[in-house]
């Protein structure tokens, strides 16, 4: 097996990808194809993308832009000028993948949508990243991270039981769809290294919302009720929730008939085993209340320190309710890369996150800067066969 991060192999190496997205969902998918190596050229308007402009911003370069477009070559084009279209449409023949996260309609109108450029580039994988999906009565409808959670039911089933509804902490939708974009490209390309043949791909953050809802779709489906919010507990097993300790809160998953009887000798109670109430999953989420009220009357009396270290010594899975300044210190998260220093040009030595998966001989690349407003236009333009006075041209329209 070849160590991690020594092959020097990507796995997208080759794979030319047109990124034609801001803000979250699609730079966040556009990125994932980039740390697996390949050569995403990304697009951003004169004003550039907006998350550029984001809180802690340093002129037109941000900690929030470089989160999602790291590893990206970046140019700027007026896509409302003829000769930024044609160059971006000189891209788009050329590119492998195209991915956009604009309104249906706008790139029809731009003369750059699949259906425009599919039959001189029959191996072009074209992604859409929209609000509502490229169908149905709301699909002209602009998409936003917290709209979604409101309308998929996210909010409805987030926050505790009787209180107001409340925001996903993540953009979850956002990220969602581009995640599921993510792996449908994938697939697009190992179908197309099969068949020669492209295809398009639409899915948004409507679609990421209502799929992410695998427990409450089941609770709702097999008659159920209508899910609500629980708090941090489970819906479907009992104990698996947050639980009070003497000087605070920590997690406790004992998410089975095996786990739960271990908590129960180790908590001193070994009659629970045998109470009605608790005698499998079922009975146990009916009164998933009284166990917490009775499991909580013993961890009340010693701090959480001791019940972590009790728990994880009895194989009982449980955890301590970090913030981030302890989330990014954890020796854990260290080891695994997932914090990773890079040298920026106007942001200076910046943190951000890594690579989420550990591949053994094609290591994603997560430690590279995001680009610079139009670092890379004349670049491109030149890699487009563009001369100087053309580019000179294109690069002064912009």
């Amino acid at each position: 097996m070849t160590v991690q991060g020594m092959s020097g192999e990507k796995a997208l190496a080759g794979l030319r990808v047109l990124d034609l997205t801001q803000v979250m969902a699609g730079p966040f998918c556009a990125m994932q194809l980039c740390d697996m190596g390949a050569d995403v050229i990304k697009v951003e308007p004169p004003e550039g993308d907006s998350t550029r402009r984001m809180s802690g911003a340093v002129g037109s370069d941000s900690h929030s832009f470089n989160a999602v477009n790291r590893g990206k070559r970046g140019i700027v084009l007026d896509l409302k000028s003829p000769m930024g279209r044609e160059a971006c449409l000189r891209l788009a023949r050329r590119a492998d993948v195209i991915i956009e996260n604009f309104r249906p309609g706008v790139m029809r109108r731009l003369g750059l949508d699949y259906a425009t450029l599919a039959p001189g580039s029959p191996g072009l994988i074209y992604a859409s990243i929209s609000g509502y999906g490229q169908t149905g009565p709301d699909a002209a409808k602009g998409g936003f991270d917290l709209v979604a959670q409101g309308v998929t039911g996210l909010m409805s089933v987030t926050g505790e039981p009787g209180g107001r509804p409340v925001k996903v902490g993540v953009p979850i939708a956002d990220l969602g769809a581009a995640l599921f974009a993510t792996s449908a490209i994938l697939a697009a390309l190992l179908f197309r290294a099969r068949t020669g043949r492209g295809q398009f791909v639409d899915t948004s953050l409507l679609d990421a919302g209502v799929a992410l809802s695998v427990w409450e779709s089941a609770e709702y489906f097999r008659g159920a009720g209508v899910p609500g919010p629980m708090g941090s507990a489970h819906r479907m097993s009992a104990p698996y929730q947050m639980v009070r300790c003497a000087d605070g809160d920590i997690t406790l998953a004992a998410a089975n008939d095996r786990l739960f009887a271990r908590l129960c000798d180790v908590l001193g109670h070994p009659e629970w085993r045998t109470d009605v109430r608790y005698a499998d999953d079922t009975s146990r989420v009916k009164h998933r209340d009284e166990l917490a009220r009775d499991i909580e009357a013993v961890t009340m009396r010693q701090a959480r320190a001791y019940w972590i270290a009790l728990f994880d010594h009895h194989g009982l899975p449980c955890g301590p309710i970090n913030t981030y300044a302890q989330v990014f210190d954890d020796p854990q998260v260290r080891a695994r890369g997932l914090v990773v220093e890079t040298e920026h040009p106007r942001l200076g030595r910046i943190r951000s996150l890594g690579a989420p998966v550990k591949m053994s001989v094609t290591p994603p690349i997560a430690g590279r800067p995001a680009p610079l407003l139009g670092e890379h236009t004349r670049e491109v333009l030149s890699e487009l066969g563009y001369g100087e006075a053309t580019i000179a041209a294109i690069v002064s329209n912009t």
